[in-house]
């Protein structure tokens, strides 16, 4: 598996925002998003090191950290990631593992309805994107109220768009969490929450990455 860095931080956003946590980032993408905040992890010729599911379960285990982030890139192109993933939750009974996802990659085969210790924080991506075509809309059928689905929003097109898909696949029925996380700094943060209170999104929560604030937003490893 091509990782490109492994690293402790705390979560900088979704649901354990500011909780200590351990992050494993592959390399490569099957999208390229116009945002895209680490768009050097998906260069041919970013440098990466060849690691087992085994070895990078170890790294994770040595930690003693119980919450585990892969991400990317795009973690689910990894060839082994679903042996991974049950090293992973078999390894400690006390992890919780969450993987970001782009919402590109079918999720069918990945999600574990048996395991909340399993969660998924899926992107949708927005028209500001580039990449709205590419999203897999069947991935809405697999997601539980264990999983997340983050809209990035640079735009008030992004926003009415959000707001479509939260009602096209009823997912604050669902009991899936829904962020509303901005584009660093590409849209006044006062029109996001303007947009949540003029239309009532009960239970969507604007949420701002946390790191990009307590480090310069181009830091790696944090």
């Amino acid at each position: 598996m091509k990782v490109v860095e492994k690293f402790i931080s705390i979560n900088g956003e979704g649901k354990r925002a500011g909780e200590l946590a351990v992050f494993v980032r592959f390399k490569g993408c099957n999208l390229r998003c116009s945002y895209c905040d680490t768009l050097w992890a998906l260069e041919p010729n970013c440098p990466f090191s060849e690691e087992t599911p085994e070895e990078i379960t170890n790294y994770i285990l040595k930690t003693k950290i119980k919450n585990v982030t892969l991400t990317g890139g795009e973690p689910l192109i990894q060839s082994e990631i679903k042996r991974l993933i049950e090293l992973i939750l078999s390894s400690n009974k006390e992890i919780r593992l969450e993987i970001e996802t782009n919402g590109a990659v079918p999720l069918k085969d990945f999600i574990d309805n048996s395991s909340s210790r399993l969660s998924f924080t899926m992107d949708y991506k927005l028209p500001s994107s580039g990449f709205e075509n590419f999203m897999n809309l069947v991935n809405f059928q697999y997601l539980t109220k264990n999983d997340s689905v983050k809209f990035v929003v640079g735009s008030m097109e992004d926003l009415f768009k959000a707001k479509q898909i939260i009602e096209q696949f009823d997912l604050i029925t669902k009991g899936i969490t829904i962020f509303f996380s901005p584009v660093f700094g590409k849209i006044e943060l006062t029109k996001i929450v303007d947009f949540i209170k003029e239309n009532t999104l009960n239970d969507v929560k604007m949420q701002l990455q946390m790191h990009k604030y307590i480090w310069h937003p181009d830091t790696r490893g944090v």
